[in-house]
């Protein structure tokens, strides 16, 4: 019964979504009332949230007779866990993409935006809304009935059970994800709108930095959980599907330095970024979810890649087509100085988007090279330590600066950069006299002291009460850098000064890193309805006489057949432990322990929080500054103009 309403719900769902998209186009070529096609996108939504639910209700009922249910569901699950059994596997991530994405559509529906601009830039959300319904309909129904129908299902991965960030991690990510198709909308529907298309950037702004917030947060997460769960003892491995999610990030970044200032005048360079961001949004949904790429992250093997690549190769074609079809901006005279706040803007732009295409190439070579050279190549951490790190120190040390910059005087504004310069060889010095960790890491913590001096600088600056750069929009910024400043940190710590050792202990044997001990006191099994699990005691000691007690495990899921290792985590104010349990002896004699000493990891967690923090302010002041009386629109105009935001 489940199963056949959810079917019929994702086939309302397709219906909704393609007169949703032909109502929006009407209203685009012919100035039709808004009214029907509002109506449609909720319609819409209304069908997301019910496909949803039936599937939710699948998993709570433990209805094995819906497939999906019956592979990925459970009787023994926790609750919280079977909840998020909905995203745990291909087909109902699916469904959970769609929820945003016509939530998305709905929202967008209901904002105030030029009348053709808008209307154009639902038609393209709304179009997309209709692929991935006819994609979950089609190729990825997950209520697809099973016969005969089991007794019980084998629950969700055992390491997607391991952490409550299960229930938010993929959610906020998705939101990331696919709130980057509202200003690539934008930027289709601007060459389009005519004269109405010029005001684009004002209206795709607070979306990017909202998905932009939502992309951080959730990317942060997912290094948390990697960190707490993979027993691996790191959180950043350049998997595929890790740069999955950093390429549009990377893009999207560069695309909302590129709205500010005189920067956003350039309008091919703005157009480009906001359909790059959606384009390689695509690319990361096809690696995650057509089994291209072997990882953790990744979904098995489907029937969607192709329909997925031709949906890419389709929008990179429409994109191109489109903004190419805009006529060229005038050419105006150069007159901004070399040494500009603009300038930095743009070169960081740059600098991202070089990045950006480093990454992509490392992740797409192993795709590309069995076809081509018939041997697949695996491209390792040392290619992107060589070339996206360097880029990334180079980001950091114009980040630093670009505050100094806003003052027009040269000779002003290097007197400004004189202190944080200083301050960061002072931190290059000292640190190197200390620990010699490498030129990277010194390099690396030279321009987070650049960084940080200097947003100081400007903090302290903005904090008088006459000041008119008090508003939480305006200092969204500096919590932002000072984040990435952080994160910077406690990449370079944890890189450098990280010790681990891996041992077999018998009991009453310790194995030292650094100034910390574990000595092995026991180990313990256990039998449960889940499965088996095997618990390693360890006394753990530090330099300072401080002992306590962790306890590293291994469970065995039956169900699964598959082995999860539980790390055991002391964190610190400057440093972690990380201590996992590798593996047991028959005779639970002796174990296998690895021992780990991680510093300045903290600042990873710490440096993420304040930077999705500043994009979410952000996003809430231009919001603000939106609602503000500003200019009647021009008339619309037939024939699409140069377009890019007005000085």
């Amino acid at each position: 019964m489940l199963g056949d309403l959810g079917t019929a719900s994702l086939a309302v769902g397709l219906l909704c979504a393609t007169l949703t998209a032909l109502l929006w186009l009407r209203t685009a070529l012919f100035a039709a009332p808004t009214r029907p096609a509002r109506l449609a996108t909720a319609a819409t939504l209304v069908a997301a949230a019910l496909a949803c639910g039936l599937l939710e209700a699948a998993l709570l009922r433990h209805d094995f007779s819906v497939r999906f249910v019956a592979e990925n569901g459970g009787r023994q699950v926790p609750l919280y866990y079977a909840v998020t059994s909905l995203w745990s596997a291909l087909d109902g991530s699916l469904l959970l993409w769609l929820l945003i994405l016509a939530g998305y559509a709905a929202l967008l529906a209901h904002r105030r935006h030029p009348p053709r601009l808008h209307a154009y830039a639902m038609v393209v959300v709304s179009a997309v809304t209709m692929f991935f319904f006819a994609l979950s309909a089609f190729a990825a129904n997950p209520f697809r009935e099973v016969s005969p129908v089991p007794t019980d299902g084998p629950g969700p991965n055992p390491l997607l059970q391991q952490h409550p960030a299960m229930g938010v991690h993929p959610p906020l990510l998705y939101a990331g994800y696919i709130g980057l198709v509202v200003p690539f909308a934008f930027a289709i529907a601007a060459p389009l709108a005519g004269q109405q298309g010029r005001d684009w950037l004002r209206a795709a702004r607070p979306w990017a930095l909202a998905a932009w917030a939502a992309l951080t947060a959730g990317i942060g997460l997912g290094a948390w959980w990697s960190y707490a769960v993979l027993g691996w003892g790191g959180y950043w491995a350049w998997d595929p599907v890790e740069n999955a999610s950093l390429l549009p990030w990377l893009t999207a970044t560069a695309f909302l330095h590129a709205t500010l200032g005189r920067a956003a005048g350039r309008a091919g360079w703005n157009l480009t970024l906001a359909c790059a961001s959606f384009v390689l949004v695509l690319l990361g949904t096809f690696l995650t979810r057509s089994g291209a790429v072997a990882s953790v992250h990744a979904f098995t093997d489907s029937p969607l890649g192709p329909m997925l690549l031709g949906f890419v190769l389709l929008t990179v074609v429409v994109s191109t087509v489109v903004t190419g079809s805009r006529r060229p901006e005038p050419a105006r005279p150069n007159s901004t100085p070399l040494l500009s706040r603009t300038t930095a803007v743009l070169v960081n732009g740059v600098l991202l988007v070089t990045i950006a295409a480093v990454v992509l190439i490392g992740t797409i070579f192993p795709l590309l090279s069995g076809p081509l050279g018939g041997v697949r190549t695996s491209v390792g951490p040392g290619y992107y330590q060589r070339t996206a790190v360097p880029l990334a120190i180079a980001v950091l040390l114009v980040m630093g600066a670009t505050p100094a910059l806003r003052v027009r005087d040269r000779t002003q504004a290097l007197r400004r950069l004189a202190v944080p310069g200083g301050v960061a060889l002072a931190t290059v010095a000292v640190v190197g006299l200390l620990s010699r960790p490498g030129p990277a890491t010194l390099t690396a913590f030279g321009a987070a002291a650049f960084v940080l001096t200097g947003l100081t600088a400007e903090l302290l600056g903005r904090l008088p009460p006459s000041s008119p750069n008090r508003r939480p929009g305006r200092l969204a910024g500096l919590i932002g850098h000072a984040g990435i400043a952080l994160v910077a940190v406690g990449v370079a710590g944890s890189s450098a000064y990280g010790q681990d050792a891996e041992r077999t202990l018998r009991t009453g044997e310790a194995l030292r890193v650094a100034d910390v001990t574990v000595r092995l006191t026991g180990v313990d099994r256990a039998v449960g309805s889940g499965g088996m699990a095997v618990q390693a005691r360890l006394r753990l000691s530090e330099a300072d006489g401080a002992e306590r007690t962790v306890t590293p495990a291994l469970r065995y899921h039956p169900a699964r057949d598959t082995a999860v290792t539980v790390p055991a985590i002391d964190t610190g104010l400057l440093r972690d432990t990380y201590v996992t349990l590798i593996a047991v002896a028959p005779d639970s004699g002796s174990a296998t322990i690895r021992l780990a000493v991680n510093p300045l990891v903290g600042l990873l967690w710490a440096g993420g929080a304040l930077t999705a923090t500043g994009g979410l302010l952000a996003a809430i002041g231009t919001t603000h500054s939106r609602r503000r009386p500003h200019r009647d629109v021009a008339p619309p105009s037939p024939d699409p103009i140069a377009v890019g935001a007005p000085r």
